[in-house]
């Protein structure tokens, strides 16, 4: 069965977040504790992304995977948080657990790419946590370098230290 992606409507917001949830406790759980991925719920997500999407939506794209009508993974693209004009910011991309290892995050990855160049950006960005292995070499395998740049956020209380990678358009 192959996946299909389309662009996500306001009914796909909550599951979007119980799906965002999922995809970070089973991402996250060998770095980060449990407490830090315990909040917020899925359902809490889903209300973040229902608000998040209310004032994004006309500079951001966000779209979704599906299987056999199952909605299993999301990406997210927008301008550069740092509003440079020629750059693209790819800020999520999340599969469920189950779909690991399937090819949709790649499907997902390439589709974003090639919004972004729709747009006309020459480059992208995205920031990911330092010490998620796996999708820092998912991001490398699909032609992004890290640029140096650290940041550090929080998940609850754990910090969660990010790294800044590119890749030209």
């Amino acid at each position: 069965m192959t996946v299909t992606l389309r662009p996500a409507t306001d009914d796909d917001l909550m599951g979007i977040g119980a799906l965002h949830q999922r995809s970070r406790v089973a991402a996250y759980s060998s770095f980060l504790p449990a407490e830090a991925l315990a909040e917020p719920t899925g359902e809490a997500m889903g209300r973040y992304w229902t608000e998040r999407w209310a004032w994004e939506r006309d500079n951001q794209r966000l779209t979704v995977a599906e299987r056999a009508g199952v909605l299993v993974g999301f990406s997210y693209v927008g301008p550069d948080d740092e509003d440079d004009p020629a750059t693209g910011l790819l800020n999520a991309i999340h599969l469920d657990p189950a779909e690991q290892g399937r090819g949709t995050g790649r499907a997902l990855m390439v589709d974003a790419l090639d919004a972004m160049r729709a747009r006309g950006w020459q480059r992208a960005v995205l920031w990911v946590l330092r010490d998620n292995a796996h999708a820092r070499a998912f991001y490398e395998r699909g032609g992004w370098t890290p640029t140096g740049a650290e940041r550090e956020e929080h998940m609850g209380t754990a910090p969660a230290p990010q790294l800044r990678y590119t890749r030209p358009l």
